[in-house]
């Protein structure tokens, strides 16, 4: 088993999880974070810090997908290990339905 980063994480992009990993496996993409499943140790912790309740474990119906996302994304983008301040309209997109395809984007976020 292994945590993935959900769609809910997309525009948010609240790095408390990050703080809290102790074995650094968050990546850092513009839009979103990720966890790169090789890494996980599934202890959990991250799971109940993030606002946007994006981190799930992946023994959950209807995450292949994010997996597949999470896999692929944790070995182009960079690690981020150190919590930073969420984008300032992260609150506004808490919730939001739809966000993979309006904002998604492949590219990398700047990472520690």
């Amino acid at each position: 088993m292994t945590y993935v980063v959900t769609d809910a994480c997309i525009r948010c992009k609240y790095t408390d999880c990050v703080e809290v990993c102790p074995v650094d496996c968050f990546y850092e993409g513009e839009t979103m974070l990720v966890i790169n499943p090789s890494e996980c140790i599934d202890c959990g912790v991250c799971e109940p810090e993030c606002p946007a309740e994006a981190i799930l474990p992946d023994t959950e119906d209807g995450l292949e997908q994010w997996l597949e996302l999470n896999t692929k994304y944790s070995a182009e983008w960079p690690n981020i290990t150190s919590q930073k301040e969420p984008p300032a309209d992260a609150d506004e997109h808490k919730g939001e339905e739809g966000k993979f395809e309006k904002y998604f984007t492949p590219d990398p976020g700047e990472g520690d």
